[in-house]
Formats: structure tokens, sequence, C-alpha cells
């Protein structure tokens, strides 16, 4: 056999496989751009379906909703009124927040410290007590289970176990002007109760 005779089929087989190596590649590159595609339209289909299923699982007050469209239709001299509205008729102070020093630049920080500081806001009173039975007089123990059986709204058998197990607490989150009023109807009955 020659040498030419061989050659031919090798060449020919030689050839045949850069071809599928290069259909190979070819397939290859297509499926990633294909593969590409698809996870981007994955994402942005998720991202449409998370935004309305945000949408469709926080049901939304209709008055609400009516409100929110006719704000967003307001212009911006027309939201800074409304915004200015609210705050004098909710009685929410105006909120000051300091820009960045080092943006500003060395005279806006000698201006941010000369400014005074708000006195620190006044102390609450409390208006909400709560009752504690702390003591009786023995002699009054009727009078005092009749007036616990009436405030309560308990039997007559509970409200005799709740005087007997005194210091006990009363009731809860009652408003002050009650709170004096049941302090004196029970001192006057022979009672100490405390709120605190």
């Amino acid at each position: 056999m020659s040498l030419q005779s061989t050659s031919r089929p090798l060449a020919r087989t030689c050839q045949l496989a850069a071809r599928k190596q290069t259909q190979q590649r070819s397939l290859s590159s297509q499926c990633l751009r294909i593969s590409s595609q698809q996870a981007s339209q994955r994402r942005q289909t998720r991202r449409w379906q998370s935004t309305d299923a945000a949408t469709a699982a926080t049901p939304t007050n209709p008055k609400i909703s009516t409100i929110v469209d006719q704000i967003s239709q307001l212009t911006l001299l027309e939201t800074a009124d409304l915004v200015a509205s609210l705050k004098s008729r909710l009685n929410i102070p105006d909120m000051s927040f300091a820009a960045p020093a080092a943006a500003a630049g060395p005279g806006a920080a000698a201006a941010a410290v000369e400014e005074p500081e708000e006195a620190a806001p006044a102390v609450q009173e409390k208006t909400l007590f709560t009752l504690k039975l702390q003591s009786f007089d023995a002699a009054a123990k009727s009078k005092i289970i009749k007036e616990v059986k009436s405030m309560l709204g308990l039997s007559l058998i509970d409200s005799k176990k709740f005087v007997e197990s005194a210091p006990k607490m009363l009731k809860d989150q009652v408003p002050k002007e009650e709170t004096e009023k049941i302090i004196k109807t029970f001192k006057d009955l022979g009672a100490v109760v405390v709120s605190e």
C-alpha cells in the first residue's frame, strides 16, 4: 500500500474530527447564550412576580389607596403645603437634619457648634395606674368583699378569696381620676389601696 492511499482517509478523518469540534464549540456557545438569556428572563419574571405577590399579599384599604392616588397627582408646591398642614394639624415638630461637616466645609462646622441645643423634653406625667389592695381592717372585711365583688364582677366566693389573699393587684391601667375615687372609697371602708 502506498503512503498516499493511506493518508487520504486519515486526512479525511482529521477534517471530519475538526469539523465536529468546531460544530460542538459553536453549539456550546449557543447553549451558553440561550441559557444566560433564559436565566435573565427567569430573574426578571421572579422580580415581577415578587412585586405582584407583595402587592397582592398586602391588602390595601380603599380609603388609603384613594389618598395615595390623590397625593401622587399633587405638584411639588401642593405637596409642600400638604406637609405643612399635616405638621400643624398633628402637632409634629420640625426636624432638622445636620449635613455632614466634611461636605459643607469648615465654616459650617463652626455654625453647627454655635446652635443652641434644645432642652430635654419634660417628663410626662403618668396617666394610667395599677391599683393594689395592700391591707384591710378585719372588722370591715364584709364591706370590702362587697366592694370588690361589685367593682370586679366576681362571685361572692371569688371576692372573699381575693380580699383574703391581700396584698393583691386590684386593677390595671386605671385613669388618674378613677384611681383617686377607688383609693378614697376603699379608705372610707377601712382598706388600704396603693397606686403604682
